[in-house]
């Protein structure tokens, strides 16, 4: 056949060129979910069965990390009934790795589908090294401008339609999906934190997007969502309507973009300054100032509610000695193992440490009446009083405590919890008095 001149070739001479040159050839009846392989050579001996599931076939296609044969999570492989139906004669490039091998093979894919019937053959040819390597200089190029964005599609809220579906963490290339608007929103909302779903449905209905955005309008909001290997990640949802003339041409581009690095890093930060703003320098329990803010809260809850709501407010006893015979450094270390203690008594109860001032410590209960409130005072008395502090060895501590009456205000309920720890003070210390 190489003898022949151009002008002597036949449809019967090419088809044989065909079938001597071609990689792989597949023949689908997606009605049953069925392939059969009709030629298989070099990586797609391994690479397909003789026969075989044409959804199974859609996930070794599509549904992996690009470039790896690991799959997506599960709940994205529900998109792969979508992506293998064609109306049409379709083509693109893939990246398929074989379980037993590191680096992926480039692969042209190209459909052509039965007329009027659920049928197709897939012709699949693994490019040479050459090929290869331009397509890797080109992928990394588009890697870098793309690569904190994970999705992105077009939207036609008049046909229910969507299109140019790019899922960047699957494949560099618009993937094949035939899915109507709304049932990709339907599905999709899975993926979406439970308590950021609702929220996603209103964002994304079609009549708020018709109604709240005009041509040319971007929008977006943040949320978790599902990435592909089944893990909550932060994500920018953005939604922009097209540039058009007409008012009732809705067209939107979709994306979403990975902010979750940038998120973490931000609240991480933003936790630290709250931590200052909130809690004590030396001690790591809240300052005056939030345990104050909380005691309001208990005495606000306990107006309106029956539920029971104590405070106790706790002094080292002698602590002015310690500071005058050790150093106010050993005075720190000892606030500081003061704190501790607390923050271990009160680690499994429903209660808020704060430092008031000084030696001095508030203890705000929620849910707990003066007898509950007073046995846990109690048992830190006992604590601290068998402590070994550093350098003193021992120290002991006077605590004043109350239950919170529904007429109380601040003044009133830091009054009696005052002079109860007074009273523990006079009547010799290490003691817990109940007002």
């Amino acid at each position: 056949m190489k003898d022949k001149n151009l002008t002597d070739y036949n449809i019967n001479d090419l088809a044989e060129l065909f079938f001597e040159n071609v990689d792989a050839v597949v023949v689908v009846d997606s009605s049953i979910d069925t392939y059969k392989s009709i030629v298989r050579r070099g990586i797609f001996e391994k690479f397909l069965d003789e026969s075989g599931s044409y959804h199974d076939l859609i996930l070794d296609l599509w549904f992996h990390f690009n470039g790896t044969a690991e799959k997506v999570s599960g709940d994205y492989q529900i998109f792969a009934d979508a992506t293998g139906i064609f109306k049409g004669k379709y083509s693109r490039r893939l990246k398929l790795a074989l379980k037993d091998e590191d680096v992926p093979h480039l692969v042209q894919l190209t459909v052509y589908p039965f007329e009027k019937e659920k049928k197709y053959i897939f012709i699949l040819d693994e490019f040479d090294d050459n090929e290869s390597l331009q397509e890797s200089l080109t992928t990394k190029k588009i890697n870098t401008i793309q690569e904190t964005y994970l999705f992105s599609m077009y939207i036609d809220l008049v046909a229910d339609t969507t299109s140019s579906i790019n899922v960047t963490e699957i494949s560099d290339d618009v993937v094949n999906y035939n899915l109507k608007y709304s049932d990709w929103r339907m599905m999709i909302v899975n993926m979406i934190w439970p308590e950021d779903q609702e929220q996603f449905l209103r964002r994304t209905d079609p009549e708020y997007l018709k109604k709240n955005f005009k041509p040319g309008r971007t929008s977006s909001y943040d949320c978790m969502m599902r990435n592909l290997e089944g893990k909550y990640i932060w994500v920018k949802l953005i939604f922009s309507r097209a540039q058009t003339f007409n008012e009732d041409d809705y067209r939107f581009v979709f994306m979403v973009q990975d902010i979750h690095d940038n998120s973490m890093e931000l609240m991480s930060t933003l936790q630290k300054y709250e931590e200052k703003a909130t809690k004590d320098p030396l001690t790591g329990v809240f300052n005056h100032g939030e345990v104050e803010m909380q005691l309001n809260s208990a005495i606000t809850h306990r107006q309106s509610n029956e539920e029971p709501s104590s405070v106790m407010l706790l002094d080292l006893d002698m602590f002015k000695n310690v500071n005058d015979t050790y150093g106010h450094s050993v005075g720190d270390t000892t606030l500081k193992h003061f704190s501790k203690i607390l923050m271990e008594c009160a680690a499994e109860e429903r209660v808020i440490v704060g430092r008031w001032g000084g030696e001095e410590f508030v203890i705000v209960c929620r849910d707990k009446n003066g007898d509950d409130a007073f046995a846990l005072a109690e048992s830190i008395r006992k604590k601290v009083e068998e402590y070994a502090f550093p350098e003193i060895y021992h120290i002991t501590v006077s605590i004043g405590v109350t239950e919170l009456q529904k007429g109380d205000d601040l003044k009133g309920a830091f009054d009696r919890i005052d002079k109860a720890m007074y009273a523990s003070k006079h009547n010799g210390r290490n003691m817990v008095t109940r007002m």
